[in-house]
């Protein structure tokens, strides 16, 4: 289905992980930088009713919660207030047809949406985590892998994540080239935007020993992060990609830090969305990230041609 307005769809070969949200919110500020209505499309993974459609964020205001959007579209909502409105919807046909109405949306970006075959897009991204490209080269349930590698052939444009923490990418850009010909490879990595306590307030850099813990899809790039940053690691927990933190959770955290003198839990952004009604009992720091695009022009201008060649 071809939409009345250019798609730009960002996805990956592997279940969750890649670095896709950070990119997903770089294009959505270029783009709307650019002086266009923006929409991001999304499922919503681990919302409370995941065969509705929620708005998650008109462009102007929150209009839900978390647990009716799921974490990353949230996050994305509120990151991108002012700048992109974020609809959730199991039909994303149905939810772009709506925002163009009800929104003038005239740009959509589809999060997660290499495997979504029913939309169109315009431009084609796939997403690929340098220090875990191939998803144990596997496909699920025995792997990571959604679907074998020859499926990069879809893909108009690559961006390879983190490559600060893997000793060389010369093997992942062959393997590009290999299945998706002669696209444009762009590499990127990872830094921290800002540490802000739970209440969104500033924080300052833990000179002591803190305790990490995150729900992501991959959690050893992110402890790998936080020790390139400098943060002293007391312990490193890791829970199942998009976890419901519960009470006992935070209270088991407050005692392995107690046990291990940390004087502090550190976490990220996207789990910091979920715990923002639990007492948690010493302070919890919230490393944001952005990504760091390393040829930015190349990538923008990729975009606008798209968007110029939809007839937008």
């Amino acid at each position: 289905m071809k939409l009345p307005a250019p798609v730009i769809s960002v996805g990956n070969l592997t279940t969750g992980g890649t670095g896709k949200t950070p990119l997903v919110e770089w294009i959505c500020r270029k783009v709307a930088g650019d002086g266009f209505k923006v929409c991001v499309l999304t499922r919503g993974y681990g919302r409370v009713d995941p065969g509705t459609q929620v708005v998650v964020s008109n462009g102007a205001e929150i209009l839900t919660n978390e647990r009716a959007a799921g974490d990353e579209p949230f996050q994305l909502a509120e990151n991108l207030l002012g700048l992109a409105a974020v609809v959730c919807s199991p039909n994303r046909v149905a939810a772009a047809r709506w925002a163009i109405e009800n929104l003038g949306t005239q740009v959509f970006v589809l999060d997660d949406g290499f495997q979504h075959l029913k939309l169109h897009r315009d431009l084609n991204i796939v997403v690929i985590d340098a220090t875990e490209p191939w998803g144990g080269g596997r496909l699920l349930p025995w792997g990571r892998l959604r679907e074998p590698k020859g499926s990069l052939s879809r893909a108009d444009c690559a961006v390879i994540t983190r490559t600060d923490q893997a000793e060389t990418v010369s093997e992942v850009r062959d393997a590009i080239h290999k299945f998706a010909g002669n696209i444009p490879i762009i590499n990127s990595r990872m830094v921290t935007s800002r540490l802000l306590m739970l209440n969104g307030q500033p924080a300052e850099f833990p000179r002591e020993a803190t305790g990490v813990f995150c729900g992501i899809g991959n959690a050893d790039a992110f402890f790998e992060h936080l020790r390139r940053t400098g943060f002293n690691l007391a312990f490193a927990q890791a829970f199942s990609d998009h976890y419901q933190y519960k009470q006992s959770d935070i209270d088991s955290l407050a005692q392995k830090a107690a046990s291990n003198s940390a004087t502090s839990l550190t976490t990220t952004a996207k789990d910091a969305v979920k715990l923002r009604s639990l007492e948690i009992p010493l302070p919890c720091l919230v490393n944001e990230i952005r990504i760091v695009i390393e040829d930015e022009e190349a990538l923008v201008q990729l975009i606008r041609d798209a968007i110029s060649k939809s007839g937008a």
